[in-house]
């Protein structure tokens, strides 16, 4: 399988490093080579960026608002100098980081969790499972394939979520942004009902007074989501 990918960083030397990393990963076709993210805005192709490769610290426009630009099925990885922006990259559902200075071996793994990623995606779909049947996250150093049918609800805790199913005992625990995970999940089958909870509708047993019972779980209905989450439920 081979991945299209871009590079995008303001320092010469860091570009010219990268493309040279691009050049030695026989699965990377470099499609895209940018000094700033302005520039990659303005040259935006028609086909799919699979991977990109994107500083952070740039003039005008940062690596961080330049990627909420990006196709959400675009494979996110950052390089920077500076590490307190990790947590941040999650948030706009990177696939991993890059600190500056960083070896051609620490290139590679990073390109090969992109490369895993799409050939689990591809798998998924060639055994009949679309796109829309599940979603893939990051959790304990591997992607874990989850069905949308398994799901029971979603917990936000800061920087991270927390994922029930039916068939593990215990939550998977992933960092991603309550937002990002929104974002990915059809909205006809799953609904926020708390700025900390969202529900699979199908799962939902019965709503007591503020509460939705799940299985064991109680769920509370936030003020700001209550008359969406009514009028979803009685089909307005």
């Amino acid at each position: 399988m081979k991945l299209n990918c871009w590079i995008v960083d303001d320092e010469p030397l860091a570009l010219e490093l990268l493309n040279s990393y691009v050049q030695k990963t026989p699965f990377l076709t470099l499609t895209g080579k940018h000094s700033s993210a302005v520039q990659a805005m303005k040259n935006m192709p028609n086909e799919r960026i699979d991977v990109i490769f994107l500083d952070i610290q740039m003039p005008e426009v940062n690596g961080m608002e330049f990627a909420r630009f990006l196709d959400k099925n675009t494979r996110i990885i950052f390089t920077t100098a500076f590490s307190e922006y990790a947590l941040d990259g999650y948030k706009v559902n990177a696939l991993d980081y890059l600190l500056k200075p960083f070896s051609y071996s620490d290139f590679l793994n990073a390109s090969k969790k992109a490369l895993e990623w799409f050939e689990m995606k591809t798998a998924s779909e060639e055994k009949g499972d679309s796109e829309a049947s599940g979603i893939f996250v990051r959790a304990d150093y591997k992607l874990i394939h989850i069905l949308f049918d398994d799901i029971l609800l979603i917990e936000g805790l800061k920087d991270y979520i927390k994922i029930f199913t039916e068939k593990e005992a215990k939550p998977t625990l992933t960092l991603m942004s309550m937002k990002t995970m929104e974002d990915e999940l059809p909205s006809a089958r799953f609904i926020r009902v708390h700025r900390s909870f969202i529900v699979n509708r199908d799962k939902i047993a019965r709503i007591e007074k503020n509460r939705i019972i799940i299985g064991k779980q109680q769920i509370p209905i936030g003020e700001t989501y209550r008359k969406l989450f009514m009028e979803a439920i009685n089909g307005k």
